[in-house]
């Protein structure tokens, strides 16, 4: 590969991994940004005024009306993070690079410029920003994630990598908080994140592709603002890989890596795989845990109030605390991928060995990962449901790796488990049908602020219950793996 060929990839990968760490997964950093629109009043008309004009009435330690705003905008927000993955990534298939980046830029800048000069006046146009930066971000995050097929044997790790940033970049709203502390305006920061989209466009023609980069890589690839005849060469591609959605091809299927193997026994239809037992139950295990990330993130500053005894000092701390965790998910996400490729090694060397269902050992592969995906999320919600404040401490690291193993174990698992042909379809079935589990967080909030007076216990053992049954998902795979392995591989 010439070298002027390698440097302008590895510019790609670095701006890419950047402009995900910094741009494209900030709603989850939304803690620290509460914790600043309420020291610009934002909602506050909505808290019983039992001050006088001489009294502050920020001073009181809680205010049910405006937690309720914040988990309500919250849970929209994260709703389109997941619903609109199915129209977003078909936008990325049908208009590809170029026109999806631009729709990314524009909802971006669009979304940051409202939450630049809005006021507490105005601040239900936070309705409108969140959902649009959210959906902005997803576009900046599905157009990178290509950026892995330009180095062949490193691109499992490159995506989760991609991934892993992904979840860091809700640090940049602490930022936004510890800068706000010092004296920066709301305003000033916001506006700098506007002027960031030059750097995007900049780089959606300098860096990036017009259409798809493909996989495997063509000899002699090339893209970029020089290339003419880019498009044309990405048009080599085969309808099939036309219609895979990027996160597909992080794992080969068992048929490519196992010579000779085929998947006679699993359904080819769509309808078939959707319906089956096996997608219902990842369903499950992905809507609960997913819930229990969305509530715990959207109510975290209502839950730290209520544990500092409304100090406003320490929820400040215990804030940011939880962002600096947040940022060190770029390193945990790694850490399942290799999980998976190790054993999807091991367990297809065995199944050369033995002429064992090649399905099987794929899928045998993904088993331990959802396991301990589950296993992270019960002791996640198990130390975040009991009321001592030293013990969130424990809460955030389970939560981000918990997190971090989430997202990739999903699109790992649809990758084995089902057609190839069928996985775009499929993945945004299973974000939309999560998504709307996730719709649940406010109501539940509303519970626990209403009914139950602020004490969420009765309503934390249920969800902790209710996590119990991601367990299932795991060993009827197992269970299932086990009866397919004692079946001879077909060809």
């Amino acid at each position: 590969m010439p070298s002027q060929g390698q440097a302008l990839r590895v510019a790609t990968l670095l701006t890419g991994l950047l402009e995900c760490l910094g741009f494209a997964g900030v709603l989850f950093g939304w803690a620290s940004l509460v914790f600043v629109f309420k020291a610009e009043h934002y909602f506050e008309d909505l808290c019983e005024q039992n001050a006088t004009l001489m009294g502050n009435a920020t001073d009181q330690d809680d205010c049910k009306a405006q937690d309720e705003r914040f988990s309500l905008i919250f849970t929209l927000a994260s709703f389109m993070n997941n619903f609109m993955t199915f129209p977003t990534g078909y936008i990325f298939d049908r208009f590809k690079t170029t026109v999806a980046r631009l729709i990314a830029i524009l909802l971006y800048t669009s979304a940051t410029l409202i939450i630049a000069f809005i006021s507490a006046d105005s601040a239900l146009l936070l309705f409108l920003a969140m959902p649009m930066l959210t959906v902005g971000g997803i576009l900046f995050l599905i157009t990178n994630l290509q950026i892995g097929n330009l180095f062949g044997k490193h691109r499992s790790t490159i995506i989760t990598l991609y991934n892993g940033a992904f979840d860091s970049s809700s640090a940049v709203f602490l930022i936004v908080k510890l800068l706000y502390e010092q004296g920066i305006s709301l305003k000033a920061s916001f506006i700098f994140l506007s002027i960031c989209s030059a750097w995007h466009v900049g780089r959606t023609f300098l860096l990036m592709p017009r259409g798809h980069i493909p996989y495997p890589l063509p000899p002699n690839y090339s893209y970029g603002l020089c290339c003419r005849n880019s498009s044309t060469r990405e048009k080599k591609k085969t309808p099939a890989s036309e219609k895979l959605d990027l996160q597909s091809q992080e794992f080969l299927s068992p048929a490519e890596e196992i010579p000779g193997s085929g998947r006679p026994e699993e359904p080819h239809s769509f309808r078939s795989s959707a319906l089956s037992r096996r997608f219902a139950w990842h369903v499950v295990w992905l809507s609960v845990i997913q819930l229990w990330h969305y509530l715990f993130i959207g109510t975290l500053n209502s839950l730290l109030t209520n544990l500092a005894s409304g100090d406003k000092a320490l929820v400040s701390s215990y804030t940011n605390a939880f962002a600096i965790t947040q940022f060190f998910g770029v390193l945990c996400a790694p850490w399942n991928g290799m999980l998976m490729d190790r054993l999807k090694q091991k367990y297809q060397k065995e199944a050369r060995k033995t002429g064992s269902s090649a399905l099987a050992a794929a899928l045998s592969s993904a088993v331990p990962s959802l396991a301990l995906t589950s296993l992270l999320c019960l002791g996640f919600a198990l130390c975040a449901s009991v009321p001592i404040l030293p013990l969130q401490y424990v809460t955030f690291i389970l939560q981000v790796i918990s997190r971090s193993f989430l997202y990739g174990g999903n699109a790992a698992f649809l990758t084995l488990a089902f057609p190839s042909e069928h996985f775009g379809k499929l993945f945004g079935l299973v974000m939309a049908l999560s998504a709307i589990v996730s719709l649940l967080q406010f109501p539940i909030f509303t519970l626990i602020k209403g009914p139950l007076q602020n004490d969420p216990f009765y309503v934390n053992v249920m969800l902790v219950l209710v996590t119990l049954l991601t367990f299932v998902h795991p060993f009827l795979l197992y269970r299932e793996c086990r009866q397919k392995g004692r079946s001879p591989a077909s060809t």
